[in-house]
């Protein structure tokens, strides 16, 4: 899987069509479905978006829940209930729902942000502020990243 990186703000117009950046839409080549799958947050007022591959990993994810259990069921009401999937037009843009827009609290431009195997698209100054407080709270903790395990390896214990 390619990742989305870097972030972009484009003009969201009076129908609610966005351009998808193209350097996102490159990721998103050849996935079954010519467009994106988009839902709420429920962590922050943005919407969470990706390809049917990520679709998929969520689902993975769901599935190691047993069907009908509690847990089972607030994720699928969560996640599955509420996405929308938006075809690129001619042009590579998406209509946003008014119910996507109005949670993001978009008006005439959307910061489009990526996350790695996801991206979000948020409300340019929310994200700016958002942006701050996260790189403040890393610096804060010192956060850091381990290298993967080499292959095969056990992590250079003899």
């Amino acid at each position: 899987m390619t990742l989305f990186m870097s972030s972009t703000t484009n003009k969201v117009d009076a129908k609610g069509r966005v351009s998808v950046p193209a350097a996102f839409r490159a990721v998103l080549a050849g996935q079954p479905f010519h467009g994106i799958v988009a839902l709420p947050s429920f962590k922050y007022a943005a919407i969470q978006c990706g390809g049917m591959d990520w679709m998929e990993q969520l689902n993975a994810g769901v599935s190691a829940y047993d069907f009908f259990s509690d847990e089972h069921d607030t994720l699928t009401a969560t996640l599955f209930s509420r996405t929308e999937q938006l075809g690129f037009d001619g042009e590579g843009r998406v209509v946003l729902p008014t119910s996507l827009i109005e949670h993001a609290n978009l008006t005439k431009t959307a910061a489009f942000v990526g996350r790695g195997p996801l991206f979000e698209i948020w409300d340019p100054e929310a994200f700016t502020a958002y942006q701050s407080e996260a790189t403040k709270r890393a610096a804060e903790q010192n956060m850091t990243l381990r290298p993967p395990a080499p292959p095969g390896g056990n992590g250079g214990a003899g």
